[in-house]
């Protein structure tokens, strides 16, 4: 009997097996498809020259986490790759807002057209440098992150806290405007907050745009070499190395509880699989208890707060295998650039979130477009391009802002007709894109799902990052930790606190609950005294600052 099962082998369910694995625990996690990874996978299945990543593509947030650090999965043959440039945003006047690799760069660039960004820009940036290390430790960390909280706190009481606070909560629009003169700084810092689904008013959406830019800023989007799979094969080999066993094609569709307390799991297969000590969700939340866990095992306000469980944007997707590199009229400053963003400025960011809040399938989408060889030149032969771009569309499709009436069906021919529409979107920043398409894939909400149950309709981050469900508010009003309101079962997936992004933090936040919830009395009060000093002095500090 395993000491643990694990529910999914996406990053989050992998991230834990190997913190449990660490702490010597036997680990076994079960995984429905016929291969480990969830969204984190790739393929050869547009052009057998060419790798293609199914889901997530570019990892800042990867580069940035403790988490993975920790980890060392260099010894287990991940590496890393980045393009010469980190993001591009071309204008229609053939111009183009970039974000280089070194900060005094992407300054130099905004000043050179509007004097004093250049100084703004490097001045989000010594913030950056002052809080974003504490920043990261504590979004992290289970909520309330106390120690890294207080930390924190010092940090920013030094450095005009409560300015620092109202930009983290200010829209991105307003903090754009704030902050600069010309439309570089403000497209790059909205570009970004849309890697979530914050429109540019929505509140909170300047704090994600910033964190998104300055990541970039310092780490860069990597990309793991040979496609997004080789991060998911080297958290495999590294569990496998200590004693883990991942089985695929096992579904779970019941966890198993008694007296209170999840002893195990049942799969489709009608196998029983005991846990010894805990069992580990990597699902989203809405599977978690609304399918997994009986009903009469869970408090009544669980199920009635399931219904408010808001999910992120769903997703459109198209893979490219180009005959040779984009043509964009931005020319090098876009074709040097792992991931660009395609929208006419922050009004036209601003006019597509509004059409997918109507629930209208946007007629002129925002696309996030990568160019996967210019990343890693190991993805297609030479002078090719392996190329992608994604955008969203409703959940519950109204109506079609465009004139080909899709009407959210998705079906074969609906999916060729939204493709369709994303590649006469990139043909306007790139004339003769079309003309070098070798062949694509489409991906439409239901194939996500397809892919991976935890992407319902195509819901890629567990959840909506709108401020009512994050923090203590995710996945449900009063959470933030992983422990459940069963013994023994903790939600280990993005609808968990900090959310979705490939970091795994809540699986490592999982299965540090799990390890600290069977430590033995003695060593658990000894923990607890530790840490209730280190915070006492901390406290202490703060007060003297």
């Amino acid at each position: 009997m395993p000491d643990a099962v694990v529910i999914g082998a996406g990053p989050n369910g992998l991230v834990a097996a190997n913190v449990l694995a660490d702490a010597g625990w036997g680990v076994e996690v079960l995984e429905a498809n016929a291969e480990p990874g969830g969204a984190v996978r790739s393929d050869r299945g547009v052009d057998p020259a060419f790798v293609s990543d199914l889901g997530s593509s570019f990892y800042p947030l990867a580069a940035a986490s403790p988490v993975l650090a920790g980890l060392g999965l260099e010894r287990y043959g991940l590496r890393w790759s980045q393009a010469p440039r980190v993001l591009a945003h071309p204008f229609a006047d053939g111009s183009c807002a970039v974000l280089e690799r070194r900060p005094e760069d992407t300054a130099a660039a905004m000043e050179a057209v509007a004097p004093g960004d250049g100084e703004a820009w490097l001045g989000l940036y010594r913030t950056w440098e002052r809080v974003g290390p504490g920043l990261v430790r504590a979004l992290f960390t289970p909520f309330p992150p106390v120690r890294e909280g207080l930390r924190l706190a010092r940090l920013v009481r030094a450095g005009g806290g409560l300015r620092l606070a109202r930009s983290l909560v200010l829209p991105v629009r307003r903090l754009g405007e704030e902050e600069f003169r010309g439309a570089a700084g403000r497209v790059l810092l909205a570009g970004n907050a849309l890697h979530a689904d914050l429109a540019p008013e929505a509140a909170g959406s300047g704090g994600y745009g910033w964190l998104m830019s300055m990541l970039g800023q310092t780490y860069g989007f990597p990309v793991p070499v040979g496609g997004a799979g080789a991060l998911t094969a080297a958290l495999v080999r590294r569990l496998e190395a200590r004693g883990g066993v991942v089985r695929c094609g096992e579904r779970v569709t019941r966890v198993l509880v008694r007296g209170g307390r999840a002893v195990g799991v049942r799969t489709a297969g009608g196998e029983t699989v005991a846990a010894g000590r805990a069992v580990l969700a990597d699902v989203a939340a809405p599977a978690l208890y609304g399918e997994l866990v009986d009903a009469a095992d869970l408090p009544g306000r669980v199920l009635a707060d399931l219904e408010g469980f808001q999910w992120d944007f769903a997703t459109f997707k198209v893979d490219w295998a180009l005959d040779g590199p984009v043509p964009w009229t931005a020319g090098d400053a876009a074709a040097g650039a792992g991931t660009v963003h395609l929208a006419d400025g922050v009004d036209g960011l601003t006019r597509f979130a509004a059409q997918l809040a109507m629930g209208r399938v946007p007629d002129r989408p925002f696309l996030l477009f990568g160019q996967m060889t210019t990343a890693d030149p190991s993805r297609s032969p030479a002078g090719t391009q392996s190329a992608w771009a994604y955008t969203h569309v409703p959940h519950t499709v109204k109506g079609d802002a465009g004139e080909a009436g899709l009407d959210g069906r998705w079906t074969p021919g609906q999916g060729e007709e939204m493709a369709d529409r994303i590649e006469r979107e990139v043909e306007r920043w790139a004339p003769g894109f079309r003309a070098r398409v070798r062949a694509r894939r489409v991906l439409t909400p239901p194939t996500f799902q397809a892919l991976d149950a935890n992407l319902r309709g195509g819901a890629i981050n567990g959840g909506t990052a709108a401020l009512h469900q994050e923090l203590f508010f995710r996945p449900l009003p009063g959470s933030g930790r992983p422990e459940t309101p069963v013994k023994g079962l903790y939600l280990a997936s993005a609808s968990a606190h900090p959310g979705g992004g490939v970091h795994g933090a809540p699986g490592a936040n999982a299965a540090r609950a799990a390890v600290r919830g069977h430590l033995p009395p003695r060593m658990l009060s000894r923990l607890q005294r530790h840490l209730t000093r280190r915070n006492r002095e901390g406290a202490r500090e703060a007060e003297g600052e």
